[in-house]
């Protein structure tokens, strides 16, 4: 939809004083209006003549609003439905959005949030009408470093190549190590802002009381350490693309600032009283489930409304068939050049060994495997027996648990002096941690996948041993 069209909007609302209002804040943005006064009014309009978007009440005198929404969905899957509740339940709007809303509102909105709301809706609409519609002779096979032919990922690589051309936020989601950082980055190169820098900012791998600084910047004497001014990613991404990652993880109050910076384009330096002016795309990450998070209470509606205009969902690599050869044949081939090894491909045996692991790490374990693999032998093929981390490793079987005997206490050495022998566990993980950095030559996704846990994890204990340090 061009943005001049006027879109054929139907209004679902049973109170007349509240129609009248909203049918006038959607002619003042540009709208054509249509009124329905009870389920069974809505259904028959719609049907009669399907409207480019609905506003749905969740409270109807005829009927439950979620079932209105329902046989829209079934009769009409292209029409985006923003449902309405006067109720402030956050978790009734989250089934809504489950059964195929688009977006909810909770009354009392502005004509402004009605606006915006409506817009990114429609828009999103138009998006997947495109990306239906961009048909190829034959499925890619990869994308701005992506690989893999698999349906899943054919939807992925049209959403990218669309949304990029757009304006409107990107807000991905996915596993750890399904290539969040490489979509956001494909966004980048694919939009007419490739020219300019891509910023990145992790917000779970910077510690609280230094993320504001990280991406608005800080002026001199701003807090102790600040000798000098310094620019953060809001302004250096001006003219590009600034990816938050792990969006999620970020603080409360600094969730209230972000969404003041996406609203006016303006932010302050930390310690200046300045506004300054930037022009930034955005695009936002997580491995969280966002409606999730908003239902708890950790992430702000506001702030979902306002960035989650086309959502990505990056597929896990369990999900993705013959794409785990794909990518293993990928990485296999540069580990082996790196390596100076001889490696070909992959024995039959070893195929069906990675197509069967459940992958829980996706793509940032399976380069771990094959490199490994690489590595520590040498060969024409990669065997099964040479990915232990598929195979299986050789474990010596635990016993049941009554065979195992009791601890006991060296002789002579009373029980308050074995205390003092039992370190406490946080001690013990640490010293886990760093060896696993260690052995991995400071890399901390290849040390968090061996030790089985989310990279961001390791960035947040890493910070923390470090503040206590000071």
């Amino acid at each position: 939809m061009s943005d001049d069209a006027r879109a054929h909007v139907l209004l679902v609302e049973d109170t007349a004083s509240l129609a009248a209002v909203y049918t006038e804040y959607l002619r003042a943005a540009g709208h054509e209006p249509e009124h329905a006064r009870n389920a069974a009014e809505a259904l028959r309009l719609a049907r009669a003549a399907p409207p480019d978007g609905v506003l749905l009440d969740l409270r109807l005198p005829d009927g439950d609003g979620l079932s209105v929404l329902r046989e829209l969905r079934r009769d009409m899957p292209d029409v985006p439905v923003i449902v309405m509740t006067a109720h402030g339940s956050v978790a009734t709007a989250v089934d809504a959005m489950r059964s195929g809303a688009s977006d909810f509102l909770v009354k009392p909105f502005a004509a402004e949030r009605l606006a915006v709301t409506l817009a990114n809706a429609l828009e999103r609409a138009a998006l997947r009408r495109e990306v239906r519609d961009l048909t190829a002779a034959k499925p890619r096979t990869a994308l701005r470093g992506f690989i893999g032919a698999a349906p899943a990922m054919q939807a992925v690589y049209r959403v990218l190549e669309t949304a990029a051309q757009s304006k409107a936020t990107v807000f991905i989601t996915g596993e750890s190590g399904t290539g969040k950082e490489l979509a956001a980055e494909a966004v980048h190169a694919l939009s007419p802002r490739r020219d300019g820098p891509f910023v990145p900012i992790n917000c779970a791998a910077i510690p609280r009381d230094l993320i504001e600084s990280e991406i608005f910047g800080h002026v001199r004497g701003a807090f102790t350490g600040a000798v000098a001014d310094r620019i953060g990613a809001a302004q250096a991404a001006d003219g590009g693309t600034l990816f938050l990652d792990e969006l999620c993880e970020m603080d409360l109050s600094l969730q209230g600032k972000l969404l003041r910076f996406i609203q006016s384009g303006t932010f302050q330096p930390v310690g200046s009283t300045t506004a300054r002016r930037t022009d930034v795309r955005f695009v936002c990450a997580t491995n969280r489930d966002p409606l999730e998070e908003v239902k708890a209470g950790r992430f702000r509606e506001d702030l979902y409304y306002r960035l989650h205009v086309v959502p990505l969902r990056l597929p896990p690599l369990r999900e993705r068939g013959e794409d785990v050869i794909a990518i293993a044949e990928a990485i296999l081939a540069k580990a082996t050049q790196e390596e100076g090894k001889a490696f070909g491909g992959f024995t039959e045996e070893a195929r069906r060994a990675l197509l069967a692991h459940r992958w829980p790490g996706n793509v940032r374990e399976l380069e771990n495997v094959v490199r490994t693999a690489v590595v520590l032998h040498d060969g024409e093929l990669v065997e099964a027996s040479m990915v232990p981390l598929v195979a299986g490793p050789a474990v010596a079987p635990v016993p049941p648990p009554e065979s195992v005997p009791p601890p006991r206490l060296p002789r002579g050495l009373a029980a308050a002096d074995a205390a003092r022998l039992i370190r406490p566990l946080a001690e013990i993980e640490r010293e886990a941690i760093e060896r696993a950095v260690e052995l991995c030559d400071g890399n901390i996704p290849k040390a968090a996948a061996h030790l089985g846990i989310s990279p961001s994890t390791l960035y947040r204990k890493k910070a923390a041993w470090e503040a206590a340090a000071e």
